[in-house]
Parts: structure tokens; sequence; C-alpha cells
């Protein structure tokens, strides 16, 4: 399906995105309300997930925003009204759920089963496209990972996560929703809370980047990610919402190719003549969560929704540093404090 295929087919349906102040969900919601779809957002902004009303600026006056939790019964009003919806609601923090299991099992799990419990009351078998992670699969066994990689979470987010994901994958295989599982690698680009800790690698070097601060890297920085744009990431999100009669229900979402660490860091040092890189040791608590190296096998996800990243890393980090000059106030005040235990995934 081409992307003006796709824009066409969200022309005036009515779409429901939860978690649509943060920075995945506000970048799909902009890309539908530009496309014409009716959009309404849920989202509670819940402390330290990443809520932002200024993300969804250029599209305020077109998006309907409901101030609920996704476990509130009051969802089951936009919910009869939805044609499509995107679930992107949760917390993300792999450290804080380390720190804070019980809030996350609240947030990622429990008020994901009362909202699955919702849209088969007020929205039976409407299509919902669930944003998981790649923190499900653990410790990568082998590269790239894949579907059927074993399913081992290092920390309570990848517990949590993993058991919401069950809980779309039952309901539809019950005939009650129709659901799509997209596992996502490291997503970066404009509208990252970038002001929060504990928020992943990318967030890590966009903040310091932003504020001409030297990277700090962890171990030698050879460990490898496959960081994807969140415009490639809204695209795959798309694609699962339109493609009719899916035979694959969980895919895995990567980037185009590989790269350390150092790299990454190297390549926002080039762009904003940062200081030179600072390696540290892993402190003891980060060692027992971090995954080593990792990336994904697309190529299931590819073959599905014939999708394919094409965000290049430099051009991608150039797009989203203009952003971040442009509107740091909105994401880094001056004064604001972004300490945290551990600091990387």
């Amino acid at each position: 399906m081409l992307i003006s295929e796709i824009q066409r087919y969200y022309k005036d349906r009515s779409v429901l995105v939860t978690g649509g102040l943060g920075f995945i969900g506000s970048n799909l919601v902009i890309s539908l309300a530009q496309a014409g779809a009716r959009v309404m957002v849920v989202d509670s902004s819940v402390s330290g997930c990443g809520a932002n009303p200024f993300n969804l600026y250029p599209v305020c006056g077109d998006v309907d925003v409901y101030p609920f939790d996704i476990g509130d019964q009051e969802v089951e009003g936009p919910l009869r009204e939805a044609d499509i919806i995107f679930n992107l609601a949760g917390e993300v923090s792999h450290i804080h759920s380390m720190l804070f299991p019980e809030r996350d099992l609240r947030i990622n799990t429990l008020a994901q089963l009362r909202f699955l419990q919702a849209c088969r009351r007020a929205a039976p078998r409407r299509r919902i496209v669930y944003a998981s992670t790649r923190q499900v699969y653990g410790v990568p066994q082998y590269l790239p990972v894949d579907e059927d990689h074993p399913v081992v979470p290092v920390d309570f987010n990848g517990v949590h996560e993993c058991a919401a994901a069950h809980y779309h994958q039952l309901l539809t295989r019950l005939s009650l929703v129709d659901a799509i599982v997209l596992r996502f690698t490291n997503i970066y680009g404009p509208r990252m809370a970038i002001q929060l800790p504990c928020q992943g690698v990318l967030s890590v070097f966009l903040r310091k980047a932003v504020r001409g601060e030297p990277i700090t890297i962890y171990g030698d920085g050879t460990q490898f990610r496959d960081p994807i744009h969140v415009s490639d990431a809204c695209d795959a999100l798309l694609r699962a919402g339109a493609i009719k009669n899916p035979e694959l229900r969980t895919l895995n979402v990567g980037g185009r190719t590989p790269v350390t660490l150092s790299e990454i860091a190297n390549e926002l040092r080039a762009q904003r003549s940062l200081p030179s890189t600072e390696f540290l040791p892993f402190p003891a608590e980060r060692a027992k969560i971090d995954i080593g190296n990792y990336c994904s096998d697309s190529s299931a996800c590819e073959g599905a929704l014939q999708w394919h990243p094409v965000m290049d890393l430099c051009k991608g980090l150039r797009e989203t540093m203009r952003y971040y000059d442009e509107h740091a106030t909105r994401y880094l005040p001056a004064s604001h404090p972004c300490s945290c235990p551990l600091s990387h995934s």
C-alpha cells in the first residue's frame, strides 16, 4: 500500500489514540489529522510518562482530547465512536519499572486489561494496534531477533508489556477485538520526552546534545541497537491499522541497520560540536537489566505490511535536533533536574 493510499484510507475515519499526548502518540495523531481523520486522544497525563500538550500544537484545533485513564469507565464514550484504535498508552521506562514495579503493573497491565474489556463492550471487533516493545525478548539468544525468539524479559516493564500483548492476542483469538501487536525497537525523533530521566539511551543522548554537554556511554560503546525514526514507526502503525485480515498478529518493527552507541554519539558530536564522549563502567544495578546488543528482524513486518524504514540515521538526528533547537523551552526548562540512579537502556 502506497503512502497516498494510506492517507486516503484514514480520511474521514474516526480514530482513537491512547497516549496521544506522548512522543509516538502525538506524531501519529498529527499524521492522522493531516490525512483527514477525525482523531480522538485519550491521555491521563500520568507524571513521568511523557505527555506534553505542546506535542499536538500543529493540530490542536482539530483533535478532541479526553483526560481519562484508559482504565476508566468514561473511555467507553470515545470508544463507541472509533473505527480504529491505536493503543500507545503506558510507561516505557525499564528502570522505573524496577524501582516502582507496582506502578508499572497498574499502568501497563491492569489499565490495559480494563481498557480491552471496555473495547469488547463499546467497540467489539474493532481494529486495535498495540505498541509493544522489543524489551519483551530480554537478552538476545541470537541476532537479528525475529518473532519466534524466546520471550524472557529482564525487567518488570518487559513482563507487564508481554502480559498486555497476550491480552490483546487472547481477545483477538476469541473474536472479541481485532488486534495487531507491534514490537518496536528504540524510537527517536521530534517530541521525544528528553526532559524525563530514565527514558532510554537515545533520550539521554539527545538531551546532552541539546544542552551542548558531553555524551556519556556505559561500557566501551561497541554495544549496538537498530534505532528507528518516529516517522517510520508511525508508518508501520498506520499500515497495521489499515491492513485487512492479517495472517500475522505480532510483528517486529526495527531500524534500517544496527549502529553502535559510539557511532550515534559521534554523529551527534559532529552535528553539534560536542565535547568528547565520556565512557564509564556500567553501574551494578544497570548491568542487571542491560540486554547487550540488539537488532530486529523486521522481514515479517516488511512482508505483511509492505513497510520498510526509510529515514537515514544522520538525517533523522539532524531533523530531530532542528526541532529541539526551535522548541527547546517546551522540553528542557533551564532548571529542570534530570537525575536518575541509572540512565540508559
